[in-house]
């Protein structure tokens, strides 16, 4: 995180802040960035900053060893727990804390977002210290509550739905982002010790992730997921309707953008184990320009089931 000289202005930091939050939504998020691009100016910097104080946290936990190494644990444990309580303190005080964090702080403040709601984000990061395999996809689902459905929650008050019907689909794309860096990203995740696919649903499918092999079990199991998280998309896509046009074209950019993996985890025939599946710039750009002119009216699309996803 950038750190600072406090004798700087505040409007100075303030602004060194929401430029170091941009910085790491287009290092890190492309998508995100992308999409946002799309908001005006004040909605688009409370985006960057919400991305940027996800980012950190995942950091802390997802940092090299930090819980596949069981003494480094409590170490990362604390790393996470005073990064929370700088970050409460920055809402309460932007003024006074370091720029990335008064940034947040003051999009935190200004956008009205619910406290609440970071409660269930930094709670679901302390799960990563100690959780490292989910039995059920309702076990995975709880962990996903505060991972990720609840940024969707986040992101309504920014975003400035029309209506409260908005909310459950934001859920859903809180869901469906998370669950496609799960499918993406089985391999880092293995080297981190950890397993984001429901137990009980790789040995339905004879699949083991640990072997890093495509086998049919394999392909088999991810054409299920991907039929998972396609529903998901389907039922996020139906909330655009709820919000005003630049919103929607935010949204609704990001939602085909990263939608896209799936088909890139499908082409490459559900091998997640050689190198890190990623759109082109280009396309992010594209479909961007392409959402500033038009989206078209929300309908949920039909999703055909993927051959082989029946249950053995």
């Amino acid at each position: 995180m950038t750190t600072t000289n406090l004798t700087t202005t505040p409007e100075r930091r303030l602004r060194e802040g929401y430029a170091e939050c941009a910085r790491l939504t287009w290092q890190h998020g492309t998508t995100y960035f992308w999409g946002a691009a799309l908001l005006p100016k004040a909605q688009r910097r409370h985006v960057f900053a919400v991305y940027a104080l996800c980012r950190l946290a995942d950091d802390i936990v997802d940092a090299p060893s930090a819980t596949s190494d069981v003494e480094r644990v409590p170490a990362t444990r604390a790393a996470l727990s005073d990064f929370r309580e700088r970050f409460v303190t920055a809402v309460a005080d932007p003024a006074s804390a370091e720029p990335v964090l008064a940034a947040v702080g003051t999009s935190v403040r200004n956008s009205g977002i619910e406290m609440e709601c970071f409660d269930r984000f930094f709670d679901a990061m302390s799960m990563d210290l100690d959780t490292e395999r989910y039995e059920t996809w309702d076990d995975l689902c709880s962990y996903m509550e505060g991972s990720a459905a609840v940024i969707g929650e986040m992101m309504l008050p920014v975003l400035q739905p029309t209506s409260d019907a908005a909310r459950e689909p934001a859920r859903a794309l809180g869901f469906a982002f998370q669950l496609t860096n799960f499918l993406r990203d089985v391999d880092e995740d293995l080297d981190r010790g950890r397993v984001y696919l429901p137990q009980e649903d790789l040995r339905r499918f004879g699949a083991d992730p640990s072997r890093r092999e495509v086998d049919d079990a394999w392909r088999s199991m991810m054409a299920f997921q991907v039929a998972r998280n396609r529903e998901l998309y389907r039922t996020a896509w139906t909330g655009l309707q709820y919000l005003p046009g630049p919103s929607r074209r935010c949204v609704g950019t990001a939602h085909r953008l990263y939608s896209q993996i799936l088909d890139l985890i499908e082409r490459n025939d559900y091998d997640v184990f050689d190198g890190r599946l990623r759109l082109p710039t280009w396309r992010k750009a594209a479909t961007a320009l392409g959402g500033a002119v038009r989206v078209p009216t929300p309908a949920p699309w039909v999703v055909a089931e993927p051959a082989g996803s029946e249950v053995p």
